[in-house]
C-alpha cells in the first residue's frame, strides 16, 4: 500500500473516494456524509491548495483517505480520515495520519486537532446532559463500542475538550490534539 495526494487519482478514483467516505460513516455518523454527491463535495473541497488530502492506495484500489487544513497559525485540523470498513485495523488509518503528520511537519505545524463526534452512542456520554460541568463528564469518557477517540490516542492524541450537543442533544464532539 502506498500513500498519495488524492489529486493524483483519476476522477473515477476519486469517485471511489466519495462512495469510501459513505461507506465508513454510515454506521458512526450516519448524517455526515448520506449520499454520494455529499461526499463527492467533500472531495472537492478537501482538493483546496492549502489543504493536504491524501489517499491509501493498493493496485487502484483506494483502502482509505484523510484530509488536513490550517486553522490557527500553527495548527492544522485533521478531517476527514475515512477507511473502507473491510480495511479496517490494518495500519491504513494510522499509516494515513503518520503522513499527515509528516507533511503538516514540513509545512511548519506544530499541533495536528481533530473532532471525533459520538453521533451513535459510541462513548459513555452519549444521551448524556453533560451541562453544567462537561470537562468533568469529559474526564470520565469510556468506549462503549469501538468509538474511534481510542484509536486516535495510540496514535498520541489526547483528549483537549468537548463540545456539547453539537450534534443534537446528548451527541457531543469529542476534541483531541497532538504536538507533532
Amino acid at each position: 500500500m502506498k500513500v498519495v495526494d488524492l489529486a493524483s487519482l483519476s476522477s473515477a478514483q476519486r469517485d471511489r473516494a466519495a462512495t469510501l467516505l459513505v461507506e465508513a460513516f454510515v454506521e458512526m455518523a450516519p448524517d455526515a456524509w448520506p449520499t454520494s454527491d455529499e461526499a463527492r463535495g467533500e472531495i472537492e473541497s478537501m482538493l483546496s491548495s492549502d489543504k493536504i488530502a491524501l489517499a491509501a492506495v493498493e493496485d487502484d484500489v483506494i483502502f482509505g483517505i484523510i484530509g488536513g487544513q490550517p486553522t490557527y497559525a500553527k495548527v492544522w485540523e485533521l478531517h476527514p480520515l475515512g477507511v473502507t470498513p473491510a480495511a479496517q485495523r490494518r495500519g491504513v488509518g494510522s499509516a494515513l495520519v503518520w503522513e499527515l503528520e509528516r507533511r503538516i511537519r514540513e509545512a511548519g505545524g506544530l499541533t495536528l486537532m481533530l473532532g471525533s463526534d459520538d453521533e451513535a452512542g459510541w462513548t459513555n456520554l452519549a444521551g448524556l446532559d453533560v451541562y453544567p460541568d462537561p470537562l468533568t463528564a469529559l474526564a470520565n469518557l469510556r468506549d462503549v463500542k469501538g468509538h474511534p477517540f481510542v484509536f486516535y490516542r495510540k496514535l498520541g492524541f489526547a483528549v483537549v475538550g468537548i463540545i456539547p450537543d453539537a450534534n443534537g442533544f446528548g451527541k457531543p464532539d469529542i476534541l483531541m490534539a497532538k504536538r507533532l
